[in-house]
């Protein structure tokens, strides 16, 4: 089992997601999710302690119409995953830049493990200063996504800077950075240890643990021998027809 995803499943119950524009913030998210419903799953076919607690993605997005885990709600509901989204449950087909105040029933609920899935930067991210009164000290993880091939944290300085702005901006601490360099379908596992790299340095810098490296699920089995933690993830978010030529 991943020592990462036991972290995650083990830990504070609230687990919000930033990162910059194009990070992969939400596909790691969406995979996480589905890794602790799997988990989950395994331990109430072994009838152990832990399986039956609730699972839930509340999507904070309110800036970026593309990309939203509310996109993947049937799946993740499927896979016993609750989703929270806009008044309208994501059901209506509109593009509302709003969402609903039924998000606040998973922080309310003390047997519920949820991820808060929010808009990118510090503007995005300052969503979360509505639900202030949840993220008491020890009762919430800021998970920051690093994504070493973004204009706007191509440099360990910039990278920083950018944790900085979303620390400024929420009153939060982030509490974990998780590797996430990637070019897309275009990705190997050259990429994987370069955004490795970079983040265990702009951790070491910004004074915040590195915890795994995103990887696409084809590329474990070379990725897991490069030395760090491998999280598995999958391309939820990302429709083949994205990657046709024009």
């Amino acid at each position: 089992m991943s020592t990462f995803l036991e972290q995650m499943a083990q830990g504070p119950r609230i687990i919000a997601v930033t990162g910059h524009f194009g990070s992969g913030k939400t596909e790691f998210c969406v995979s996480l999710a589905f890794a602790l419903a799997a988990r989950a799953a395994k331990l109430r076919a072994d009838g152990t302690a832990g399986g039956q607690e609730r699972l839930a993605v509340a999507d904070l997005d309110i800036e970026n119409p593309f990309f939203r885990s509310r996109e993947r709600q049937d799946a993740l509901e499927a896979a016993g995953v609750r989703v929270y989204s806009d008044p309208f449950n994501g059901r209506n087909g509109s593009e509302l830049q709003t969402i609903s105040g039924a998000i606040r029933a998973p922080l309310e609920d003390e047997g519920c493990r949820v991820l808060l899935d929010t808009g990118g930067d510090f503007t995005g991210a300052m969503i979360l200063n509505q639900f202030g009164k949840y993220f008491h000290d020890g009762a919430y993880r800021l998970l920051c996504v690093v994504n070493p091939f973004r204009p706007g944290s191509d440099t360990v300085d910039k990278a920083v800077e950018h944790i900085r702005g979303i620390e400024r901006a929420t009153g939060l601490r982030v509490t974990g950075l998780v590797a996430n360099g990637h070019l897309i379908r275009q990705t190997t596992a050259e990429e994987v240890r370069r955004g490795w790299e970079f983040t265990a340095e702009t951790a070491e810098k910004a004074g915040i643990p590195a915890l795994c490296a995103c990887c696409m699920e084809s590329l474990v089995p070379e990725a897991k021998g490069l030395g760090f933690e491998v999280f598995p993830i999958g391309m939820y978010m990302r429709d083949s027809y994205l990657d046709r030529p024009v």
